[in-house]
């Protein structure tokens, strides 16, 4: 029997390569995009109140109870909301879609070129240069007509782009489903050019509240979309997929209060998030303009500085598993500890490599 492609057993290790693999016990952790180190009082004591109910499964009120909050978060219809086992679980079903070809704007979270691939979909890159705006794209030369399924992400994982709402709805075409993938949108004061507000019949939209929540361990999230485009997703899904600490889960974190909360961390981090940008560039480095809770750099020594980062047990994203970047790039997540990162990058570039 004949083997795997090795470029093609390569490029499956590559997207299912994720940040908390860079991660080992006991270090400073700027590899992962988790913005809390564990989830509120207020929302531990909701989910701890709702243990005694595991015994049973969960409850088409819950369920609705969810897809209420949700759908009053986003001033959108009941039917037009889809509780998720996280935002990984809404593009494991974007297979069930049948789409001819499905393109991913790159670079981008690599989640969703996995499951496409894995289910034997067409898969076509479309590789945005530096500075990894939809500028480049948006011509002839852009998105192949053919496409049935476009995936992006707003602001985009890895490179911090925030796209406009132009841009994303010029990518629309009759006889295609356009998946904006919003996992950090709540993290930009405002939400500027979000679409899961928009009622559109062929635009789905992913929300992720793992990040802004601490509940990467829980899995929760949400899909947002046309009635017809949401049955069509969800056609071959598990019966009971989502679970009832985490329905619990995404109505209180939907609530107005938490949406509040939510918004004002936001503010808070846009301050945190220049201060790092400018010690970045400070010793040399080239970072990407964005607005995400992460930053992408580059330097032709990242290697050598993601390795001497390591043994000082500080912990960043490699980037050469992406799609459209190389190894000169490295991500960072927004955090306090930032200067701690800024002189461990200063102390490598002094110690063994050319800086500019």
């Amino acid at each position: 029997m004949a083997g795997l492609d090795p470029s093609a057993s390569s490029r499956v290790a590559h997207a299912r390569y994720h940040g908390d693999q860079d991660v080992m016990p006991g270090m400073l952790d700027f590899a992962v995009n988790v913005r809390r180190p564990h989830p509120p009082s207020w929302l531990v004591q909701q989910l701890n109140a709702r243990l005694p109910d595991l015994a049973r499964y969960p409850s088409t009120a819950d369920v609705a109870t969810a897809q209420d909050a949700v759908a009053l978060r986003h001033r959108r219809a009941r039917n037009e909301v889809l509780p998720l086992a996280g935002a990984a679980e809404g593009f494991a079903l974007l297979s069930n879609l049948h789409p001819r070809l499905a393109a991913i704007i790159a670079p981008s979270f690599t989640e969703p070129e996995a499951v496409l691939s894995a289910a034997g979909i067409a898969v076509h890159h479309v590789v945005l240069p530096p500075p990894f705006t939809l500028d480049a794209v948006l011509g002839a030369d852009g998105v192949p007509d053919e496409a049935d399924l476009v995936v992006i992400g707003n602001p985009t994982n890895p490179t911090s782009v925030l796209h406009t709402r132009e841009q994303l709805l010029a990518l629309r075409r009759p006889g295609r489903i356009l998946v904006v993938d919003e996992a950090f949108a709540d993290s930009i004061p405002g939400e500027p050019h979000s679409l899961a507000g928009d009622a559109l019949p062929d635009v789905l939209v992913l929300r992720s509240l793992t990040k802004t929540w601490g509940l990467a361990g829980l899995r929760v999230g949400y899909a947002l979309a046309a009635p017809a485009l949401l049955a069509r997703l969800t056609a071959q899904r598990a019966h009971w997929p989502v679970g009832t600490l985490q329905l619990t889960a995404i109505a209180a974190c939907c609530t107005p209060q938490a949406v509040a909360e939510a918004a004002a961390d936001a503010a808070r981090s846009v301050g945190l998030r220049e201060a790092m940008v400018a010690g970045l560039e400070s010793v040399g480095l080239e970072v990407v303009d964005g607005r995400a809770p992460f930053v992408l750099f580059r330097s032709p020594d990242a290697e050598a500085i993601r390795n001497r980062l390591r043994d000082n047990a500080i912990a960043v994203r490699r980037c050469d598993t992406f799609v459209g970047l190389q190894e000169c790039y490295l991500r960072a997540a927004v955090r306090p500890e930032w200067p701690e990162l800024v002189s461990s990058i200063a102390l490598a570039g002094a110690h063994g490599g050319s800086r500019r």
